[in-house]
């Protein structure tokens, strides 16, 4: 069951590591092992295990077998799992363990400091293992993406006059369950109107008026990857100002897109949207970055795209490209693709029109 040991072993002897210890939901998705809150993973710069408390113990006997199963029961120790860690790395005569610092409070790490051994704090180093993603990963991201873009469309044949964001956010929940889904990637972002205007609106009940820009920006996760869309749409022919916004905030998209490839780095990309929109006369209303990275990422993904990133682009990896504009009182347009490189070029997987989408004044 478990996945890339042997991706994990090898960045143990690059940063000369005895052992790695995983307790991340999203890192232990990427390996594909039990994600449990009672689910711990070692590894070892020579075996990989599975740490379990009694709820997990059955379920982890009939799906992993690439991990050694141990099972701790604190009951009958008077410790928790670290226990268990401790007698591992006693047994391995590992000197040196790595954790997750975004993953042990403090009163844990105080706990893992009693262990005996020197403790490293890992961050972006661990989330730089998933930067690069492998064929299989790619797939799955394209097979999630695709099913946002059919979902996307399945909702604004809904739209009307008068509709809520709330309601236009339940419709967005029930065709991505219904579609497969595991789960939303974030909180649905829907804004209509003058709303537009807030970059993660969420929604209210302020209700749909023609001619004025909806925004739906949302992704699901499909057999553990997550797609990211923003599109959007109107209720017959849009407010001039708003066409003039849309157009400009595509024009950077587009530039945006071009710059990704591989050997760019994350702040040119940023440039390449952002000049354009600063020429336009709007730079004062993007007020993000560019993009982020894009995989599993609950607890975030490179690379990034703004302008002190410093990654350099390499072939596969996956990140959005969401250039913005908004403005207070007026109203906000913002147009993502989730973009791989291939061949050296970064490739829009969103099939989603960016053109206008003008729904039927009902």
């Amino acid at each position: 069951m478990a996945k890339r040991i042997n991706k994990i072993q090898e960045f143990l002897d690059e940063k000369d590591i005895d052992a790695l210890l995983i307790k991340s939901k999203t890192v232990k998705k990427w390996m594909n092992t039990m994600t449990g809150s009672g689910c711990q993973v070692l590894i070892t710069k020579e075996h990989g295990y599975l740490i379990v408390d009694g709820r997990y113990i059955t379920e982890a006997k009939e799906k992993e077998h690439d991990l050694e199963i141990i099972l701790h029961n604190p009951h009958l120790t008077g410790r928790n799992y670290l226990g268990t860690v401790e007698e591992i790395l006693k047994k391995e005569n590992c000197k040196t363990l790595g954790v997750e610092a975004y993953q042990v409070l403090v009163k844990e790490y105080q706990e893992i400091e009693k262990l005996g051994i020197e403790v490293l704090l890992l961050d972006q180093e661990i989330a730089h293992l998933r930067i690069v993603k492998e064929d299989e990963e790619v797939e799955a991201m394209k097979k999630s993406i695709a099913i946002t873009d059919e979902i996307y469309q399945k909702v604004i044949e809904h739209i009307h006059v008068g509709m809520s964001e709330y309601e236009i956010s339940a419709l967005v929940q029930y065709y991505s369950i219904a579609s497969g889904a595991q789960q939303m990637s974030f909180d649905t972002i829907v804004a209509t109107g003058e709303r537009t205007a807030l970059p993660h609106g969420r929604p209210t009940s302020r209700k749909v008026k023609a001619h004025e820009p909806i925004m739906i920006d949302f992704g699901i996760q499909y057999q553990n990857y997550q797609s990211d869309m923003t599109r959007m749409c109107f209720i017959g022919e849009p407010d001039p100002k708003i066409k003039e916004i849309y157009d400009v905030v595509l024009k950077a998209q587009l530039a945006g897109l071009s710059a990704i490839k591989a050997g760019a780095k994350g702040k040119d990309v940023d440039k390449a949207a952002r000049d354009v929109i600063e020429a336009a006369g709007y730079g004062e209303y993007f007020n993000h970055g560019l993009g982020h990275g894009l995989g599993i990422g609950e607890d975030g993904e490179g690379p990034t795209l703004n302008s002190k990133s410093e990654t350099v682009l390499q072939e596969h990896m996956m990140m959005s490209c969401e250039p913005g504009v908004y403005v207070p009182g007026v109203g906000g347009v913002r147009i993502e693709d989730d973009v791989v490189i291939i061949d050296g070029v970064g490739v829009p997987l969103n099939k989603t029109t960016k053109d206008y989408i003008i729904l039927e004044e009902k």
